[in-house]
């Protein structure tokens, strides 16, 4: 496809429509119905137990923590936890998976329904959940290609996940990567999964399909395992180029699981998607009714962390933010407590707000780092906002100011301002003194401002600030000049 056809079928009115499946790895020490641990990076079968390997009369047992993580994510979704709930066994056959079937949960899931609602620039959305069960995760299997060999490393097998589902609700691509940030901050937030999309902790399966508005839902193509946010959006939509086009020339879509080739920025097909019924559930004889009584919910509530809607609406409460600013600055428990530290220390809290979306996520990206990270701490940053604040620094002076904090030039910003000479200038008569060379050396100028042309007084203060060497008070300068101009 051309890229000039691409863009003609994206505006031929076909509706965009997106499930979501997130498969979140567990925190645990140990795998869901055995004691084997879950380390990362171990070498290949080291982390395997007799139950793992499938090894006949082996039993699983259930892993506590594993539903205490469920819990967790159900209380901070908005879900029901069902009081009881079964496990079933879904059957396939792949080398990786030694059973010959997969334990996971199917027509009663632990956490049912509930919500995640995010913004899209300053467009609040919100997209309901089916259900976040508890499963097994498969072993790995490991294609070495220059020896013509494959191998099967079941490290990962029994590693416990939640698969948390959306209804359809998605409706583009850059929505879909909203809320799967959303939901990579919730999961990280309330301590149920390290987040690592690299290491396979949160992998996001996109079902994609298109119709025209008002139309039935479209057939839809599962995209699976993207594991990160720039190929999920290139995924996508690439994915919703290829349908359309196969529907304006007359080709039916069907059923499928296609993976994404980030070397090419394309889908291919990898197998026909089953349906539930090809997988033959059926409850597990092995493992009796998972039962979560009231007082153990009730448990996990009282040690949850203040959660990042609440503290959102906490932070325009107490501090008059906007929402906006107040759900991108609880991205992360990290950056929530920085700005509170600056914003309390300070007394500006929407100045802080501002830096800390502005100047210092600036420097954080540019630099791929984290917050906690951060070289400049917020008790530095409070003491800058108020030198802003009292006028002692103009806005573009303290960002001078935070470049030389954050090179590590010192910690102290009363000594930076003072010895980069960046204090502003806030002695009227020494203003008007410039003012008045500015004005006598620039008579035309100010002529054309008293014909009305409003332009001039904007180039004139420009020529004050650059004869103060950008010490003077702007706002100062414009008040005294406009006085000098009658």
């Amino acid at each position: 496809m051309s890229n000039q056809k691409q863009a003609s079928l994206l505006v031929q009115g076909y509706e965009v429509v997106i499930g979501f499946e997130t498969h979140a790895q567990l925190a645990t020490n140990s795998k869901i119905f055995s004691r084997a641990p879950t380390a990362f990076g171990a070498e290949p079968n080291t982390q395997a137990c007799a139950v793992d390997l499938a090894l006949p009369g082996t039993l699983p047992v259930m892993n506590r923590e594993a539903v205490a993580c469920a819990i967790r994510l159900g209380l901070a979704l908005g879900s029901h936890i069902a009081e009881q709930s079964v496990f079933a066994r879904k059957n396939y056959f792949y080398p990786d998976l030694p059973k010959g079937y997969q334990i996971s949960q199917f027509e009663i899931p632990v956490v049912q329904g509930g919500e995640v609602s995010f913004f899209l620039g300053d467009e609040k959305k919100t997209v309901r959940l089916v259900r976040a069960h508890l499963e097994e995760d498969a072993g790995k299997s490991l294609h070495e290609d220059f020896i013509g060999q494959s191998g099967i490393d079941l490290n990962r097998a029994g590693t416990p996940l939640l698969e948390i589902v959306t209804e359809p609700d998605i409706r583009s691509s850059a929505e879909a990567v909203a809320y799967a940030k959303e939901l990579h901050k919730i999961v990280t937030w309330i301590g149920i999964c390290d987040g690592n999309m690299q290491e396979g902790s949160f992998r996001c399966d996109a079902n994609v399909s298109v119709r025209k508005p008002g139309a039935p839902l479209g057939t839809r193509r599962e995209i699976k395992n993207l594991n990160s946010f720039k190929f999920m959006q290139q995924a996508i939509d690439y994915e919703v180029r290829w349908q359309i086009e196969q529907i304006e020339d007359g080709h039916a879509i069907q059923q499928a699981t296609v993976l994404f080739d980030p070397d090419t920025g394309e889908t291919r097909a990898m197998r026909t998607k089953e349906d539930a019924a090809d997988y033959r559930y059926f409850p597990d004889p092995d493992l009796p009714p998972l039962v979560i009584a009231r007082s153990w919910v009730d448990e996990v509530k009282a040690s949850m962390p203040e959660l990042p809607r609440q503290m959102a609406e906490r932070l325009v409460a107490d501090y008059g933010l906007p929402e906006y600013d107040a759900t991108t600055l609880t991205q992360s428990p990290a950056m929530a407590a920085y700005f509170e530290t600056a914003a309390k220390a300070s007394g500006q809290a929407k100045m802080a707000s501002n830096w800390i979306m502005g100047e210092v996520s600036r420097r954080l990206n540019n630099e791929e780092k984290d917050i906690a990270q951060v070289p400049v701490s917020a008790d530095t940053l409070a003491a800058l906002l108020r030198r802003i604040a009292d006028g002692t620094v103009s806005n573009n002076a303290a960002k001078q100011v935070m470049d030389a904090l954050w090179a590590g030039e010192g910690q102290d910003v009363d000594t930076v301002i003072e010895a980069k000479g960046l204090k502003q200038m806030n002695d009227s008569g020494a203003l008007e003194k410039i003012i008045d060379e500015v004005m006598a050396a620039n008579a035309p100028m100010v002529e054309q401002f008293r014909a009305g042309k409003d332009k001039a007084f904007n180039a004139l203060v420009g020529l004050v600030m650059k004869a103060s060497k950008g010490k003077a008070n702007p706002q100062q300068a414009n008040e005294l000049l406009k006085q000098k101009l009658g």
